[in-house]
Order: C-alpha cells, then sequence, then structure tokens
C-alpha cells in the first residue's frame, strides 16, 4: 500500500517533534510516543516524517508501531478500557468479564463503540495479579472486578 504525503500540519508537528526529541538515545520510541500523545494515534502521514528524520526506512518506522501494542493507527475512543487476558486474570474469571463487556458495549477486542465513547483492548498482566481479574480505564487500575463494578465502568465510560 503506497503511502500518502504528509498534510502540512502532521508533517509540521511531527517534524516539531522530532526536533524535540531526536538527540535522545534512541530516539524513534519517545518520538512515537510524543506523535500519539499529540494526536491521539501514529498517523500513517506521519511515518515518512519519521523516517526522514532520523534516517531510518519507512518500514523499519512501521515495523516498531506496529510490533508495539499500545500505539494506534487510529484514533480511540474518549476512553480507552483494557481488560486483562493474562493467565492469572483468567483463572480468576476474566473471560466472563470480557464477554460481558463486549455485549454491554456491543464492540470487541480493537474496537471502538459507535459514539466513540470507549475503545476496547486486551493487555497482558497489568501487574495486579493479586486483585484479580483487572482492567485500566484510562491509565487506572481496577481490581477484583465483578458484574456490578463492569456495569459501573460501563455507565461511566458511557456517560
Amino acid at each position: 500500500m503506497p503511502m500518502q504525503p504528509a498534510s502540512t500540519e502532521i508533517a509540521s508537528r511531527t517534524a516539531a517533534i522530532i526536533e524535540e526529541l531526536k538527540d535522545l538515545e534512541g530516539p524513534l520510541l519517545p518520538i512515537l510516543h510524543g506523535i500519539q500523545e499529540e494526536f491521539g494515534h501514529v498517523p500513517q502521514a506521519a511515518l515518512p516524517v519519521i523516517a526522514d528524520g532520523l534516517n531510518l526506512s519507512r518500514a523499519e518506522v512501521h515495523g516498531v508501531v506496529t510490533f508495539y501494542h499500545d500505539f494506534r493507527a487510529q484514533p480511540a475512543g474518549r476512553h480507552v478500557l483494557k481488560l486483562c487476558q493474562a493467565e492469572a486474570c483468567q483463572s480468576m474469571g476474566s473471560d466472563a468479564v470480557a464477554a460481558k463487556v463486549k455485549q454491554l458495549l456491543g464492540i470487541g477486542f480493537h474496537e471502538t463503540t459507535r459514539d466513540g465513547s470507549v475503545t476496547l483492548e486486551p493487555v497482558y498482566c497489568l501487574g495486579l495479579c493479586a486483585c484479580s481479574p483487572s482492567a485500566m480505564l484510562d491509565g487506572e487500575v481496577i481490581g477484583r472486578l465483578d458484574d456490578e463494578k463492569i456495569e459501573e465502568i460501563v455507565a461511566e465510560v458511557r456517560s
């Protein structure tokens, strides 16, 4: 798939982030995080600008973006709900939690509700194993999920 040329706005904002962070050791990841923070995702149009700014191939930049699950190609919803799917949470019922959340939101993993209120993502270990099953809502961890907590979370992200 051919890359689209970067829009002027994306290119200039991306170039500013590169200029600010390019002298760090291993600057690609901090630059990608900065771009995602700026745009809410890593726009395809930013990839050639990053590649040129760091003297990398577009394939190298694309490879890093697609390797790390935290980088998004599309904007997320207003809220991001990550459900732990690691072994400890699975043993404590995370599959049932995920099924309930998917049913309540009407979406699956890696999807965003039609109204743009929430994006649902799987995550593999939040380090909250003693309080499993667990989730993370907009960067805040939530443990000991049950039907009541799930319904509260969904009501919160839908409001």
